[in-house]
């Protein structure tokens, strides 16, 4: 006999669970009885929306399903931006919910919530655990479906009486990966497509990648000499360095990439969804009929078709179709080398971070000095804001595993999913990018890291506004600002409050010491730099927005 709380840690152990993320409650108290004894680390957060971006980075990185618990109501709730978060990105996690007893249900009782109104629409699959027999069943389900298909979140409500049953249940097995290979005629079609095309472009995106599949899908690249972008925040799918790179298609991509893309004949798009933003405004592959030839190739058949009407669908996972993919070989040397040279040159001149701007503080030689000093290791985090605009175009991601930053465009995200990355890879820089408002959002799992340990880097770009919104409401009220300034703490001396290591960036000169000190300081630190407000963007000031409109 076992009691409901410990049949769900050893579900845990049972499907490979090294470390969860929580925000202890009472509603879950059993479970948290039964992890005392257990081999999995508990990673105790300090707010549930942090805890749930913790496992969302553990699963974009690394393709398990990251694991959270939070208490009833508020609990639940607070931690909604993770889940959403993890559905737009694709990601797989696993979020477990306290619950009201079951026999005082539809009372409004405290903290009473219907977690399948709540999470329905935010989830893949939101399940409440009845029978404690169950839990076995029901908790390798949820990995299963976390990681099937197009990946998700996946939410489990515990009744608190539930969890103190003591019943006999069957071991738990751990659930079984499921990879959907593409048929041998799609794979002859893709072949004639391609060999028909004269300027072909292939898009990168999704998750269910692994360093294997990137590896084999760059074989594949190299045979046929194509150009490759990667979709928004996605751009650890391929090598920056690489000739046939040809850049970032997300937010204001490369003018060169996006007419590239639009006057391709054939789109090959692997993984992604393709969204709204990487599609700029569904502009670049129009909806629901493209005007290029277009091969949508997905994990999950659900998405083949959804937005886009294919040419061909290939009903495969990145990891299946890659291997397949590697295995084509061109019967002819490609038709269009000289355009996948001119539009790696147009990436490697659109990624060459400007010298100057307004201000004290020029956000370019940051860059810059960052790309000379990390390692090909080095793991990039952040947030929302305008302030991300100089990771996405300028810094260089060369390897699998090394971004972790919410496509779904929400704030708050960088420091917490840095502390996450930091205990997965303690022996990698991890460095989290964020604007003031950012950073405030849930700048206090910056004591979480202190708490474990983990020297994570915090580069806190600070121009006193919400810049993104600032940006857009010059361009639409110009000079009529309303919601958008804000006044801050000093950054450097809160992280020193923390017990961490604090700097302060007032000139360009000021940051490569500044850096150096805290990466040598041992300890999770934060960086401030005072942004002027007019470096809004790398190429347009606050006041050209206002006075172009």
């Amino acid at each position: 006999m076992q009691t409901g709380g410990q049949l769900i840690v050893d579900a845990l152990e049972a499907n490979g669970v090294k470390q969860i993320y929580c925000v202890p409650g009472e509603s879950y108290l059993a479970v948290l009885d039964a992890l005392h004894d257990s081999l999995i680390d508990t990673i105790i957060c300090r707010q549930e929306g942090g805890a749930a971006m913790m496992a969302d980075s553990e699963g974009r990185l690394t393709g398990r399903p990251g694991i959270c618990f939070v208490t009833r109501g508020p609990g639940a709730t607070n931690a909604s931006p993770g889940i959403h978060i993890a559905m737009q990105d694709s990601v797989p996690m696993i979020l477990f919910v306290g619950q009201i007893a079951r026999g005082i249900r539809h009372r409004e009782a405290f903290q009473e919530v219907d977690y399948k109104a709540v999470f329905g629409s935010l989830a893949k699959w939101v399940v409440e655990i009845e029978d404690a027999a169950r839990i076995p069943e029901l908790v390798t389900r949820a990995f299963a479906v976390a990681t099937s298909g197009r990946p998700g979140p996946v939410v489990i409500a515990l009744p608190e009486d539930m969890l103190l049953d003591e019943v006999e249940a069957p071991a738990a097995l751990p659930y079984t990966p499921v990879e959907t290979v593409p048929g041998a005629g799609q794979m002859s079609e893709l072949q004639a497509l391609l060999e028909k095309a004269e300027r072909p472009f292939v898009i990168l995106g999704g998750t269910r990648w692994s360093e294997s599949s990137v590896a084999a899908f760059t074989k594949a690249v190299e045979s046929w000499n194509l150009p490759v972008g990667c979709s928004f925040r996605r751009q650890m799918l391929f090598d920056s360095s690489h000739p046939n790179y040809a850049g970032d298609v997300g937010i204001g991509p490369n003018p060169k990439l996006a007419a590239a893309i639009k006057q391709a004949d054939l789109v090959l798009l692997v993984g992604g969804r393709f969204g709204e933003m990487p599609s700029s405004d569904y502009t670049l592959i129009k909806s629901p009929y493209p005007d290029q030839t277009l091969v949508h190739v997905h994990a999950d058949a659900n998405e083949l078709g959804r937005v886009y009407r294919p040419t061909l669908a290939i009903n495969a996972s990145p990891e299946a179709f890659a291997q397949a993919f590697a295995a084509l070989k061109p019967k002819a040397a490609p038709a269009w080398n000289e355009n996948t040279k001119a539009l790696n040159q147009a990436y490697l001149a659109w990624s060459t971070p400007p010298q100057t701007g307004p201000g004290a503080v020029q956000m370019g030689p940051i860059m810059q000095h960052l790309g000379e000093v990390l390692g090909e290791d080095a793991i990039l985090c952040n947030g929302a804001g305008n302030y991300a605009t100089w990771i996405h175009r300028f810094h260089k991601f060369r390897r699998y595993a090394t971004q972790a930053a919410p496509t779904s465009g929400s704030m708050g995200y960088g420091t917490p999913a840095a502390v996450a990355a930091k205990r997965l890879f303690p022996e990698r820089d991890v460095i989290a990018f964020a604007g003031d408002g950012c950073f405030l959002m849930n700048g206090q799992e910056f004591a979480t890291a202190i708490q474990y340990d983990l020297p994570i880097i915090v580069i806190v770009v600070n121009n006193g506004i919400y810049g993104t919104i600032r940006m857009h409401q010059e361009r639409e009220y110009p000079g009529r600002v309303s919601g958008t300034t804000l006044n801050n703490p000093d950054f450097a001396a809160l992280a020193r409050a923390y017990g961490g290591h604090g700097e302060t960036v007032e000139t360009t000169a000021d940051f490569a010491p500044a850096f150096q000190r805290a990466r040598t300081s041992g300890k999770p630190a934060v960086i401030e730099i005072k942004l002027d407000p007019e470096a809004l963007t790398p190429t347009r000031t606050l006041s050209d927005i206002r006075n172009r409109r």
